[in-house]
């Protein structure tokens, strides 16, 4: 695996690491982590793909100071690692938030998609709820509740299962070393981000859904609905599965993920 650093004209750096040779494949983490969270389905992808795991600004080893952060942002810096590694065309994989930033790219870049993988994520814009409920946590944040909030958050992302203890406590401290000026960013770039379930109709886009059974974050029932909306529709639902399946079955999503990419690159061409 080899970390990268590049400059843009927004970031003052976009970390990013390299493992593998093939066809690409882009896995975006979701909020409040990193790239790090990819890294045990990275291990098994590289033997076959080109695999490519940026930092989101503001995240793990990328920076911004950015406050007016949008998802049409994270996916320009997408691109800007895809440009620099010479990549004309890939299959995303976005989980939560970066499910919101790889159909960005699918808007913004269409002819460089190659699939679509929708990580317990939607296409659905917020619900003036959910909006509610957000600007209520970055009012939290911007008084010093950053460490509180993030504790309470991050075991909701796995299921109830006793085999969480394992890994919890790794992603608790992933997403305290997020700065709390990125936390806010990420937050206003999610509740001002468009609906792009229109997307999900487009013909020539391949769409794999990973859904956990037991995800408390985005439902498997607003998920199912979504899935219908699709042409060319995978649908993986994990058992014992919260948000979170990259660490939670990780091996089943590498079996799914391989289904989905051979299809992608060799099935339709």
């Amino acid at each position: 695996m080899e970390t990268k650093n590049i400059r843009t004209s927004r970031f003052e750096n976009i970390q990013y690491t390299v493992s593998g040779e093939g066809y690409a494949v882009v896995l975006i983490h979701g909020f409040p982590l990193d790239g790090t969270i990819w890294n045990e389905v990275v291990d098994k992808l590289s033997k076959k793909y080109k695999v490519i795991v940026p930092d989101m600004p503001g995240s793990g080893g990328s920076i911004s100071r950015e406050t007016d952060l949008t998802v049409e942002d994270m996916a320009e810096s997408v691109r800007s690692v895809l440009d620099n590694e010479g990549v004309s065309s890939a299959v995303l994989a976005g989980h939560s938030m970066g499910g919101y930033v790889a159909l960005a790219f699918a808007d913004l870049y269409p002819s460089m998609l190659k699939g679509l993988v929708m990580l317990h994520s939607s296409a659905q814009a917020d619900s003036e709820e959910k909006k509610a409920q957000r600007r209520k946590v970055i009012e939290l944040i911007e008084k010093g509740g950053k460490e509180p909030f993030v504790k309470q958050m991050v075991p909701n992302l796995f299921s109830g299962s006793d085999g969480k203890k394992s890994y919890l406590e790794g992603t608790l401290e992933t997403a305290l070393r997020t700065p709390p000026g990125s936390l806010v960013a990420f937050y206003n770039a999610m509740i001002n981000r468009p609906d792009r379930t229109g997307k999900l109709s487009n013909n020539d886009l391949a769409v794999a859904w990973v859904i956990g059974e037991d995800d408390s974050i985005i439902p498997k029932s607003s998920l199912i609905q979504q899935t219908t909306l699709t042409n060319v529709n995978f649908v993986y639902v994990y058992k014992n599965c919260g948000h979170m399946s990259m660490m939670e079955q990780p091996d089943m999503l590498m079996k799914d993920l391989d289904e989905f990419l051979i299809y992608c690159y060799d099935a339709r061409n």
